[in-house]
């Protein structure tokens, strides 16, 4: 298979919310936004610079994937971000109120911290 990973699917609650924490909080680009229908968009976000993958949000519209926001990847890490420029990262994050689990620590990979997105989702920062 010569394939590459193109998008994510994270669960929100509502769109905005969502665009507004990852796009102004956390300095993610948006990639599109598209409405598809009367409650449903095709919204794509990414880390700059973008790269292959992106996130696509998706609004929660049953019980099931409302009960799923903010436990992507069932209370474990869900996503891994690479910085290069860790101290200006985490000041954002400090900044911006976002919570800090764990970290910053120093690793045998590098510097890295958890934090939660606005929904609860754990989230690795990590400078090699």
């Amino acid at each position: 298979m010569n394939a590459h990973l193109a998008h994510i699917t994270l669960l929100v609650k509502e769109y905005d919310e969502a665009i507004n924490f990852y796009i102004n909080t956390l300095d993610f680009k948006l990639i599109e936004d598209t409405q598809l229908s009367e409650n449903k968009r095709w919204v794509l976000i990414a880390p700059k610079p973008a790269g292959t993958a992106a996130l696509l949000l998706a609004k929660a519209t049953d019980d099931a994937q409302l009960a799923a926001v903010g436990n992507q990847a069932g209370g474990r890490v869900f996503l891994f971000l690479h910085t290069t420029n860790f101290d200006e990262d985490y000041e954002r994050l400090k900044d911006n109120d976002v919570e800090i689990v764990r970290g910053p620590i120093k690793e045998s990979y590098g510097r890295v911290l958890v934090f939660r997105d606005l929904y609860g989702n754990k989230i690795d920062l990590i400078e090699r």
